[in-house]
């Protein structure tokens, strides 16, 4: 059913029922008068609650993200980057990630900071031969605008480590061992 269509049900509805009178209008105010009631009597009967829950159960949303959630931006954004291999681990784990294998926000951890601001810690191995602090500053510029993009979060600081770097000749020879382990171990599986 649409919005359009609820609407002229609503119409159709009203419609029905006629004008309405002043008679009406108490049974309303009757129901809502009874839930204000029943939540002061609940207040005031003396079992210690002091009625603080009432302005969260039905006054107050709230939206939160886990630190997983957290982590798992971070990861995406950071690989994005280019020059940027991998995260936190050995040549074999880059590879290994490169095909699923790898937990995804592994090198990443976050912090919140008592006013709702995020510290983020990354771990990555880069390209052998490039210029690591254009790589942090483009790190920071896209991990920063996608948690602001999508979580709201203000990003308190980013503190990127270095783990490895690789060159594009090692990165194909880890790849081509791990592809041929893989081919290797489908094959003993059939067999």
């Amino acid at each position: 059913m649409t919005s359009n269509d609820t609407d002229a049900k609503v119409d159709e509805q009203l419609l029905e029922a006629g004008p309405a009178t002043a008679d009406d209008a108490p049974e309303v105010d009757a129901a809502q008068q009874e839930d204000d009631l029943s939540e002061a009597d609940s207040a005031s009967d003396g079992d210690g609650d002091d009625g603080d829950d009432e302005d969260y159960d039905d006054t107050e949303d709230s939206l939160t993200y886990s630190n997983g959630v957290i982590e798992k931006i971070v990861a995406i954004a950071t690989r994005e980057v280019p020059h940027v291999l991998g995260m936190k681990g050995n040549l074999m784990h880059f590879v290994q990630e490169q095909f699923g294998a790898e937990n995804l926000t592994k090198g990443v951890s976050v912090e919140v900071t008592d006013d709702n601001r995020v510290i983020v810690n990354i771990s990555v191995i880069i390209e052998y031969g490039c210029y690591a602090p254009a790589i942090f500053e483009d790190v920071k510029e896209r991990v920063t605008r996608r948690l602001v993009e999508m979580t709201g979060l203000e990003v308190a600081g980013i503190n990127l480590r270095i783990e490895d770097v690789v060159t594009p000749e090692e990165y194909e020879a880890s790849r081509k061992k791990f592809i041929d382990n893989l081919k290797r171990e489908e094959e003993a599986a059939t067999a």
